[in-house]
């Protein structure tokens, strides 16, 4: 081993991940790279990393921000990394404050938040909160596989419940289905809204961009198993992204209007710091013959960079291609009935503030 620059020890793609690449995170200070001649490398290339899950209790559970680019004031991440290795993922550089690569470690080194449902109900009981809609998963997906057995998101949608708070959700996992007799009953109260995200309905496309996540089909009939239980569903086709999947936006739009999804969006790719260097590395092995037409396309909708953070931008990018995005999105919107907000309002009225410790008075 050497040390370098550059950290890359597997170079072949690994079957069920997203990126063979573990590129040290931006605050990294010292970085390995793998011998090219070290007789390990064969060996490291033909492993298949497994999911370590780190147990964690974190000491606050809501976070808070205020950015006009997306529809929520709070939000909840009951896991840190995602097993569903989708290479495009924006959350990939969080691992970098935990000291391990955005790359192959945010999909094998998970760390979950075990202590989650406690302190829900703790925050939710302080003199301070003032009841607001609360998204679960945004960063990472609430319905990965590791909450099929830990049910982290199961027990925060029991006590959203008991305590009448709305909730928003967004995933693209069959999992969800697991949890339809909570989110029934907290349709019921306009308490829940559902957002399931459609980035493909092209199957070989799916397994190398986003490995571990259900099909394009198998995610509609999430929506329409979803929305015959009387629960409010939208649709989110994300990310577009140039000369790979733009072409399927139309198609999209069309085929969730078809299973009842009542309103969809949309989200330009976005690249922020080490999901760059990933996704080019991916673009290069998986579609070398347009990697460079791909990247110059992103670059021309973002001020001449992969990435521009700025408010109003970001989401959409800006220029003749993402204006053209936007018409066509607006134009197949319109066709299939989805160009108004059709869900309807998440009620706050209801909240009920949970009982502190040692208080009785509920009893009576």
């Amino acid at each position: 081993m050497s040390i370098s620059n550059n950290t890359n020890p597997f170079h072949s793609p690994i079957k069920g991940r997203g990126t063979a690449n573990n590129l040290a995170g931006r605050f990294a200070i010292t970085l390995v790279e793998v011998d090219e001649n070290d007789e390990n490398v064969a060996l490291l290339e033909a492993s298949s990393p497994k999911t370590e899950v780190r147990h964690e209790r974190t000491k606050s559970i809501i976070s808070r921000n205020s950015s006009p680019d997306v529809p929520f004031s709070q939000s909840i991440n009951p896991y840190k990394g995602c097993e569903h290795g989708c290479i495009y993922c924006f959350a990939r550089p969080t691992h970098a404050y935990l000291d391990l690569s955005p790359g192959l470690d945010f999909e094998t080194k998970l760390v979950a938040k075990t202590n989650a449902a406690y302190l829900f109900e703790e925050e939710l009981a302080h003199a301070n909160y003032r009841c607001q809609p609360i998204a679960i998963g945004i960063n990472t997906d609430a319905y990965q596989p590791i909450e099929k057995e830990l049910k982290i998101t199961r027990d925060l949608l029991q006590i959203a419940l008991a305590h009448r708070q709305p909730i928003s959700l967004i995933t693209k996992s069959t999992l969800i289905l697991r949890d339809i007799d909570i989110l029934a009953q907290m349709a019921e109260k306009n308490l829940i809204h559902v957002a399931i995200s459609v980035t493909t309905l092209d199957n070989d496309l799916k397994r190398i961009l986003e490995p571990r996540t259900a099909s394009g089909a198998t995610r509609l009939k999430v929506i329409r198993t979803l929305r015959e239980a009387g629960i409010p569903v939208s649709a989110l086709a994300a990310p577009v992204i140039p000369f790979i999947n733009d072409h399927e936006l139309e198609e999209i739009v069309a085929a969730t209007a078809e299973v009842g999804v009542q309103s969809i969006n949309y989200v330009m790719l976005r690249l922020p710091h080490e999901v760059a260097p990933l996704f080019k590395d991916w673009l290069k092995q998986h579609y070398p013959d347009r990697a460079d037409h791909v990247l110059q396309r992103i670059m021309d909708m973002r001020s001449g960079k992969l990435y521009d953070s700025q408010f109003g931008k970001r989401m959409t990018g800006e220029g003749v291609f993402a204006d053209l995005i936007s018409q066509r999105f607006h134009m197949a919107r319109r066709k299939h009935g989805l160009d108004g907000n059709r869900l309807s309002f998440l009620d706050c009225r209801q909240f009920k503030v949970p009982p502190k410790e040692g208080d009785q008075m509920p009893l009576f």
